[in-house]
C-alpha cells in the first residue's frame, strides 16, 4: 500500500504564454477540465464558496489493472499584485465514497505564478499524491510525471489559442 512517506513531490517549473486573468479563468472552468487534465473523466462543482474557491469532485481513468480513483477538491485561487498563489486540496470525507471508483485520501497541488518578460507567467508547480488503494508506491513514482507533464502541454496549447486573433 502507497503511504504518504513512500510518495515522491513532483514540481514544475514553466512558462505559460498567458496573462495571470486567462490562467485564472481556464482554471476557474472546472467543467472543461477534460480538455486539458491528464485522465479526467468528470469534474463537477459540488460549492462555490466565490468564485476563487471552488469544491469539485472529479473522476481519474487509470490504465489497467489500476482501478479508477475520484477525488474531492478544494480549489483556492489567491492573486496578488506579486503572486498569483493556487492551492488544489483533497476533501476525501467530504462525500460518501462511491463503489466503482477509489477516492484518494490525499492529494496537495500548489501553483505560484508570477509574471516573466514578454507576456509570459513562470508557473513554479509542486504536486504530492496518495492515490489510494494497493498500488505499488513504485509504479506511482515512476508514473507520477506522466499526468502533470501532459496537462501542461495541454494547458499551454489551451492558452496560447486563447491568445490568437480571431480572423473572419
Amino acid at each position: 500500500k502507497a503511504a504518504k512517506g513512500s510518495i515522491k513531490e513532483l514540481r514544475v517549473v514553466c512558462e505559460l504564454d498567458a496573462t495571470k486573468a486567462q490562467l485564472i479563468s481556464t482554471i476557474e472552468n472546472i467543467a472543461d477540465y477534460n480538455s486539458w487534465v491528464y485522465s479526467n473523466k468528470k469534474s463537477t462543482i459540488l460549492k462555490m464558496i466565490t468564485p476563487q474557491n471552488i469544491i469539485y469532485y472529479t473522476q481519474s481513468h487509470l490504465p489497467w489493472p489500476i482501478k479508477d480513483r475520484d477525488l474531492i477538491i478544494e480549489l483556492n485561487i489567491t492573486p496578488t499584485s506579486e503572486v498569483l498563489n493556487i492551492e488544489a486540496k483533497s476533501l476525501p470525507d467530504y462525500l460518501p465514497k462511491e463503489n466503482d471508483y477509489i477516492r484518494v485520501p490525499y492529494s496537495l497541488a500548489q501553483w505560484k505564478v508570477t509574471q516573466a518578460p514578454n507576456n509570459k507567467l513562470k508557473v513554479d508547480y509542486s504536486f504530492s499524491v496518495d492515490p489510494g488503494g494497493s498500488i505499488p508506491s513504485w509504479i506511482v513514482n515512476a508514473t507520477l510525471t506522466i499526468g502533470p507533464y501532459n496537462s501542461f502541454v495541454k494547458l499551454k496549447e489551451i492558452l496560447k489559442a486563447q491568445k490568437q486573433p480571431v480572423i473572419n
